[in-house]
């Protein structure tokens, strides 16, 4: 173990915990999740991470990396009306799409034919009605969010990856250095797993479980089987569906959101500096998988903190840690010429949080732009 191996792994960590961890809260929130049903959701995703990062790098030699689904949160901070058990029958179910994904190949090739555009568009629509309180925000509380806004753009010019940490951390210190919040007991309990029956609501399945299948497969592995692949490695596709998608289903009953491949945090640890040995630089995964193991373990002292923080503060570093992810979603959904019209029917869908049936928009989003597609195509042909 080289020393740049832990490194590069705790770098990659704390910029997947820190950018993204108010989403998660954001989203545990929206369920109507308890405070002990809060914790084991944090503590069972990150152990999760750890522990299939580490097996899944040991058996297949080849650095796997991976993340919970930024989009898949949104997804569910956007969710109204669906209750803890409910969702968790919805990560079981989406998780079991994975690993149907990984063993049998038509279901992958169906979920491919989806245009990338819509897609794309789907996953902005998610995104995009978290990045529109950032103004709001900035209006409620300018003297903390203004600062963290420029730490934000400022770090951003030369390292991307490490803004919303940046943005995050000045959050946080000013906050409790101007009164904004009030420092919680410095306490660190053991984490507590919460059991939690899933249910199994059709509407709910549709509206939240398929959808959040999609934009994990379309915006995570997608994206991180093809980081693998950028630095010279076979990409862990049968491997990295099933174990994550087995992972997710096991976590699932602790309230844990589905876990996936990562993108841009697997490019740090993919990179040349983490070892010079190609070969040698699976190892990363082991010590990732430790560094998220303990961020479980420390996460009842992490969560009291950000909770204190005040809300419009947290809706500010929820909508930060989105722009990235919304730019390359719309980047994608406007790609294609002739998906464009049906990317946008999807996108402005999907955003509208609208909900008939019971079911969700991203569902109805992403059925109104395949309507739209297939009508153009048909008119289309000669």
């Amino acid at each position: 173990m080289r020393a740049s191996l832990i490194t590069n792994a705790l770098v990659a960590s704390l910029i997947g915990y820190g950018s993204t961890i108010a989403v998660l809260l954001a989203a545990a929130a929206a369920l109507g999740a308890t405070p002990a049903q809060t914790a084991s959701m944090v503590f069972a995703v990150c152990v999760a991470k750890g522990i299939t990062s580490g097996i899944l790098s040991f058996h297949t030699r080849v650095p796997v990396v991976l993340a919970w689904s930024t989009p898949g949160l949104a997804l569910m901070a956007a969710s109204t009306g669906i209750s803890v058990p409910e969702a968790v029958g919805a990560f079981c179910v989406a998780a079991s799409l994975v690993m149907l994904t990984g063993v049998w190949g038509p279901l992958g090739r169906l979920v491919q034919r989806i245009p990338d555009g819509l897609a794309a568009g789907m996953l902005a629509g998610v995104l995009l009605p978290f990045c529109l309180p950032l103004t709001r925000a900035v209006q409620d509380l300018p003297g903390l969010v203004l600062p963290m806004i420029a730490v934000f753009a400022i770090v951003r010019l030369k390292s991307p990856a490490m803004a919303v940490l940046g943005a995050l951390a000045t959050g946080i210190v000013l906050a409790f250095a101007l009164g904004g919040a009030q420092m919680p007991p410095l306490a660190l309990p053991l984490p507590q797993i919460t059991l939690i029956k899933p249910e199994l609501r059709a509407s709910v399945l549709l509206g939240l479980g398929v959808p959040l299948y999609l934009v994990t497969m379309a915006s995570q592995n997608l994206p991180g089987f093809a980081v693998q692949r950028a630095h010279g490695y076979a990409a862990t596709v049968r491997p990295g569906l099933v174990g994550t998608g087995f992972a997710s289903f096991i976590s699932g009953f602790a309230g844990a959101p589905p876990i996936s491949m990562a993108a841009i945090t697997a490019a740090i640890c993919l990179a040349d500096d983490t070892h010079p040995d190609r070969s040698q630089r699976w190892k990363v995964g082991l010590a990732y998988g430790g560094i998220w193991v303990t961020l479980g373990l420390f996460s009842p002292l992490i969560i009291p903190m950000i909770a204190a923080l005040p809300q419009p503060l947290i809706a500010a570093l929820v909508a930060l840690g989105l722009l990235g992810p919304l730019m390359g979603a719309a980047a994608g959904a406007f790609a294609v010429p002739d998906q464009r019209f049906a990317a946008l029917v999807t996108l402005v869908t999907t955003a509208s949080s609208v909900s008939f049936f019971g079911i969700g928009a991203a569902f109805w989003g992403l059925l109104a732009g395949i309507g739209i597609y297939a009508m153009e195509r048909w008119v289309k042909k000669p």
